[in-house]
């Protein structure tokens, strides 16, 4: 069953979090240094309402279903965006430390470094909140797609969990965060072999920028 069949909508997942984690990236993209940042701001501000205006309308408007498609598409199409973004700006990051610009100090270096990292976290974790059992819709009305992730309340005794529990976007997010951190499965275990190289591309990202930028900052910082 895809998300297409399921009519009428039953549940809608409240989109808040993930609005608020977008808008967090929008933030830290504010962080950024003129030599590491290579867009101009309001760049990355529309393509983050154009993710929260639909993302608005699942929950306002009676037409769901078509504001649901749109908004898987822009959702991935955002990723997308954020992932380019991620490697260009991790790729500055690197240029500039080698070549140890006078533009950019040991803290905006750090700062940076950190804004870099926190944006791969929530950017990872809508994708996985998106592509993850066919999307959020599909989860919150049970629809009987296969999982990408196996997560520990789905081995857990039916009494230790709430009636009807479905994966939301803080789950994704711990997902996304754990990844990032311990750059391996923890309690979430990937079942597709997609899931595993999204994850193994978010955990190479996430120790390029702490073993190689951010050591680098806090030792200019130290010296």
């Amino acid at each position: 069953m895809t998300m297409k069949e399921l009519a009428p909508v039953l549940r809608i997942e409240a989109r808040v979090p993930v609005i608020v984690a977008i808008l967090a990236v929008l933030f830290l993209l504010t962080l950024l240094p003129r030599p590491i940042a290579m867009l101009p701001f309001w760049i990355p501000c529309v393509a983050g309402a154009v993710v929260i205006v639909p993302m608005a309308a699942v929950g306002l408007t009676t037409a769901k279903a078509r504001w649901l498609r749109i908004e898987r598409i822009v959702t991935m199409l955002f990723f997308a965006f954020v992932g380019v973004g991620i490697v260009v700006n991790l790729a500055s990051l690197i240029r500039e430390m080698v070549n140890r610009s006078a533009g950019i100090d040991g803290l905006q270096l750090l700062s940076s470094s950190i804004a870099v990292w926190v944006v791969n976290v929530i950017g990872f974790s809508l994708l996985y909140w998106e592509m993850d059992r066919g999307g959020p819709e599909a989860r919150a009305n049970k629809a009987e797609e296969k999982p990408d992730w196996l997560f520990p309340q789905g081995g857990a005794p039916v009494e230790d969990i709430p009636a009807g529990w479905r994966p939301t976007f803080v789950d994704y997010l711990f997902l996304g965060f754990t990844t990032s951190t311990a750059f391996s499965p923890t309690d979430s275990l990937p079942l597709t072999s997609r899931a595993k190289i999204l994850m193994m591309l978010q955990s190479t990202i996430s120790l390029v920028t702490i073993v190689v930028v951010a050591s680098r900052a806090i030792n200019i910082l130290g010296s």
